[in-house]
Formats: C-alpha cells, structure tokens, sequence
C-alpha cells in the first residue's frame, strides 16, 4: 500500500523565515501521518508580529472529519512546533480511538 503524502503549506505573518526553517518544520509535521494516514492537508501559521515570541498555529484536515487545531507562543519555534505536533498527536488518537470503539458495536 502506498502512503499518501500530505500538502504541507507553511505562511509567515509580519516576516519571513528560512527556507531551511521551513523544512525542519515540515520533517517534524510528517510524522503526524504516522497516527492518522488518511491526512489531506496540514497548514501551518507563523505570527511573527512579536519576534522574540512568534505565535504558531496548526491546522491539520484529514479526510471525512472537520479539522485539528493547535496554536500555541513560545520565544522556541522548534519548541514550540514540537508541542503543537504533540497536541495534535492526543487530538489524533482521540478521534482515532473514537471511530475505533464505534466500528466495534
């Protein structure tokens, strides 16, 4: 079976950021697909308006659900993504085990 890979869209507000920033963020972001493999898209949304705190918000969608939302500001962006990538991860499995235990009755 061959693994569908995921769009990933990485936007900055007031700034740019790296093109290698972007990638280490998007490296970390795949593995979300390791839980849930049916994911479309996942959009990532850098504020840098405060520069020693950006404020980052995720927006996962996967197929046949609405969305998985984290967001969360920290002076570490790598720090930061790691959290948010350990939210979505929780509200991953949450839904994951839901549909489990519903298929199961």
């Amino acid at each position: 079976m061959q693994k569908n890979t995921v769009q990933i869209n990485i936007e900055t507000r007031h700034g740019e950021i790296a093109e290698i920033t972007k990638e280490k963020i998007s490296a970390k972001l795949i593995k979300l697909q390791r839980f849930f493999e049916r994911l479309i898209s996942i959009e990532v949304i850098i504020d840098l308006e405060k520069n020693d705190e950006p404020n980052i918000e995720i927006i996962v969608t996967p197929a046949h659900k609405g969305t998985f939302v984290a967001s969360y500001s920290s002076n570490d962006m790598f720090g930061t993504v790691d959290h948010l990538v350990a939210k979505l991860e929780q509200q991953i499995k949450k839904y994951k085990e839901k549909i489990q235990d519903h298929n199961k009755k």
